[in-house]
């Protein structure tokens, strides 16, 4: 299963806020550590906000954070939200689609099964499961600070 470029947005949001501890981001900054269009930020920040993931300050000295702690962020959850209903195939579109063998094959049930299968497994992760290695996480995301228990500064 692919994800789609929202949800995988999403998920680098809240990893960047999560590294970036209470500090306020803004969609500039993500944008240009992760070279993605502002205008889909704009987006996918509107939406984890609406979630109650993040907390989002407008104007000057505005930004965001993370609303909650990264383990109160199930991944599971975020890509359930994000993806929205799951259609492995096109019969489990609304109406079941139109394929002529639907209700007598098996694929159906056994794409039920791994989705219920993958869903599970990405239930078992909190965000905080994700960000176990913030200082490196830091230095990658190139922040310009320091991150609780690490005795550097970030590059």
């Amino acid at each position: 299963m692919k994800l789609t470029s929202f949800t995988d947005y999403s998920l680098r949001v809240l990893i960047y806020l999560a590294v970036n501890g209470e500090r306020k981001s803004t969609i500039a900054e993500i944008a240009t550590v992760f070279d993605i269009s502002e205008h889909h930020l704009v987006k996918v920040v509107h939406f984890l906000s609406k979630q109650g993931w993040i907390a989002t300050i407008r104007g000057k000295g505005g930004g965001m954070t993370l609303s909650r702690a990264p383990k109160d962020i199930r991944i599971g959850q975020v890509v359930r939200d994000t993806e929205g209903t799951a259609v492995p195939a096109e019969c489990f579109e609304p109406g079941g689609g139109h394929c002529i063998i639907r209700g007598c094959c098996g694929l159906q049930g056994v794409f039920a099964e791994a989705m219920e299968a993958f869903y599970a497994v990405l239930d078992r992760y909190t965000l905080a499961d994700v960000v176990r290695t913030p200082q490196v996480l830091a230095q990658v995301l190139h922040f310009h600070r320091s991150v609780p228990g690490s005795t550097a500064r970030a590059s």
